[in-house]
């Protein structure tokens, strides 16, 4: 089976390789850059680790609601843990968890919309039912530490989800609705609207499901409002206000099932910046808070009696980001900037019956602050350009964090890059793990990662062929795990882990309208860490003949750990067909239809939670 995967890849590059024997036509568009932005904080020259873009169109012809889906085929060595058919979760037994090259176990991913950090302040978890599609202009995602920029969590990289603004005069507006399996029904209202230098932007999602097995049932709702406005050629101010409610049912696994276990969430995430953008210097300074409320059942198992209490937690995660980048003379870039950030959260339990009576009650925080420089300096014209820079971050409880990273950008040709690169990151041990049930240790420090890392990217066929490849290897230390002392569990400083690999990509647009991709992502780890694939291959092919558009995907998982007990591996290959049909021209009305897992494949991404079969969704969309 593996050997059969890996032929259908190389096929796929063999025939992107072919076309060196033909020109390309001339009108054929150009294959966008693979590798081409960076984080709110600085130019995406200075960034030595790989980065990719997932675009709006991308997004849009995906046909989901949820982001993690889409990186999931899009971005080569990540990878999301899923339980079922619509809903992460939070609590026990939820899913959503995100791996970049075997590590995010324990919120090693940060995400942010717009460069604000979302993450619970009292777990640390990713809030994965919030990364929606809803407002998003494209995703960002940094493989490799990105906590010289963002500090802590940011550990294994970080994925940057890019709100989208109106750019054009005038309103304009977009509305979509969709159902398919499972009852499923998902709704999206958008609208923009710009004048001179005031633009808003404003949408709203929502989605039900009764999920593929009883008692999954499903349910989110999501708000975003964005306001810009231009003050000067050089100097802009913006707001952004996004809000997302869900309840999501967890009916356990099959060996251990489970009635009334559910979790309600509401989450909220304001911002406002301001930034400049001169000749010699840009940059801005950014304030945010991120909060919320979770209330959970932990349910029963049948027969049982249910609990006879609740849990809730609200948590906050706010502070503030200055950051500035300075072109001072030639081929030279100095970015410098200052975080600081307050964060934690308040728990309790409350009987059923009478919820003023409450147990298990507990609050926290833990303040942050810290600085960092880079600067990148180019030679010989920008064919080699060195990078190198360092953050001192600051905790309330863990001291003293130093982040250093280096890294050289060769350009041999205008159509080829090599990047070799080193970084540390870390993630700060969070509020449970410190403070929280008994394996607790209030002198926990950070976990840590050395990165190391090399790829090289070409592009041929006046960029209509890319080839990329990227090697690492990832040294973990200071792990926290809990283990057993004087009797007792603690959580300690103990762990340790080994990650090395490879990716390889391609992407050719063969015609105008007809488009070929493929990657392969590899790891080995010396860890038992669960819901990292050894083995990793998606493969999609585009047909777009007029207003009708055409996709195939191919994903294949294998090698990878589950949670079974007997410790073997699950493998799988899923196959998924997109199509649209676009009619009239001043409101546009395309139809679609997508079906997953045209094979009826089974399989469990988490041990115990059969993942749907066949699924069919069709929808309207129109745009005004």
């Amino acid at each position: 089976m593996i050997k059969t995967r890996t032929l259908v890849f190389l096929s796929l590059t063999a025939v992107s390789a072919g076309a060196f024997a033909a020109e390309a036509p001339r009108d054929t568009t150009n294959l966008k850059e693979v590798v081409v932005t960076a984080p709110l904080k600085t130019n995406p020259e200075l960034i030595p680790l790989n980065v990719t873009q997932v675009t709006a169109s991308e997004i849009e012809t995906s046909g989901e609601t949820s982001l993690l889906p889409v990186l999931v085929s899009k971005v080569p060595g990540l990878f999301v843990t899923e339980r079922g058919f619509a809903g992460y979760g939070v609590s026990g037994g939820s899913a959503g968890e995100v791996n970049i090259r075997g590590v995010g176990q324990g919120n090693k991913v940060l995400f942010m919309i717009d460069g604000q950090p979302q993450w619970a302040g009292v777990f640390g978890h990713s809030l994965s039912d919030t990364y929606v599609a809803n407002g998003v202009e494209r995703v960002e995602v940094v493989k490799g530490p990105s906590s010289l920029l963002y500090g802590s969590n940011a550990m294994g990289g970080s994925i940057n989800l890019v709100t989208r603004t109106q750019n054009s005069d005038g309103l304009t507006g977009r509305a979509r609705a969709m159902f398919g399996s499972f009852n499923t029904q998902k709704f999206a209202l958008s609208s923009g609207y710009k004048k001179d230098r005031f633009s808003a932007t404003l949408s709203g999602q929502l989605d039900r499901s009764n999920g593929n097995r009883a008692g999954s049932a499903f349910w989110l709702a999501n708000e975003f409002v964005q306001l810009k406005y231009a003050a000067s050629n050089h100097w802009s101010l913006a707001g952004m206000l996004d809000m997302t409610q869900s309840k999501a049912n967890n009916p356990g696994t099959i060996q251990k099932p489970l009635e009334n276990m559910w979790t309600d969430i509401f989450r909220g995430t304001g911002g406002v910046y301001v930034k400049n953008q001169y000749k010699k210097a840009d940059g801005g300074v950014q304030g945010y808070i991120n909060w919320g409320r979770h209330n959970v059942d932990d349910g029963n198992t049948p027969g049982e009696a249910p609990k006879d209490y609740l849990f809730h937690s609200t948590d906050y995660n706010m502070g503030f980001t200055a950051y500035e980048s300075l072109y001072l003379w030639q081929a030279n870039t100095i970015s410098a900037g200052v975080d600081f950030q307050h964060w934690g959260g308040h728990i309790w339990n409350t009987a059923k019956e009478d919820e003023s009576v409450r147990s298990a009650e507990s609050k926290h925080h833990v303040n942050e602050i810290a600085g960092y420089v880079m600067m990148q300096q180019g030679f010989f014209r920008d064919i080699l350009n060195v990078n190198a820079g360092v953050r001192l971050q600051h905790g309330s409880v863990y001291g003293n964090v130093w982040v250093p990273q280096a890294g050289v950008i060769v350009r041999p040709g205008g159509a080829s890059q090599i990047k070799a690169s080193f970084s540390k990151g870390f993630r700060a041990p969070n509020i449970r793990e410190l403070y929280l049930y008994p394996p607790a240790n209030p002198d926990l420090k950070p976990e840590y990662m050395l990165n190391y890392e090399l790829s090289y990217r070409q592009h041929f066929l006046n960029y209509n062929l890319m080839v990329g490849a990227a090697l690492f290897y990832i040294d973990g230390r200071d792990m926290i795990q809990t283990t057993m002392i004087d009797g007792r569990p603690r959580n300690v400083n103990t762990g340790k882990f080994h990650n090395k690999g490879f990716e390889i990509e391609a992407a050719y647009n063969i015609l105008t309208n007809l488009s070929a991709s493929a990657s392969w992502s590899y790891l080995h780890t010396d860890s038992d860490n669960l819901y990292s694939p050894k083995n990793k291959l998606n493969a999609e092919v585009t047909y777009s003949p007029g207003p009708v558009s055409l996709t195939l995907e191919e994903m294949s998982i294998w090698a990878m750990k589950n949670g079974n007990p007997d410790g073997s591996t699950e493998s799988y290959t899923l196959l998924n067909f997109r199509a649209a049909y676009t009619l009239g021209t001043s409101v546009p009305v395309t139809l679609s239809l997508k079906v997953d897992n045209i094979t009826n494949k089974h399989y469990q991404i988490i041990y115990g939670c059969p993942m749907p079969g066949t699924t069919i969704m069709g929808g309207v969309e129109f745009k005004f």
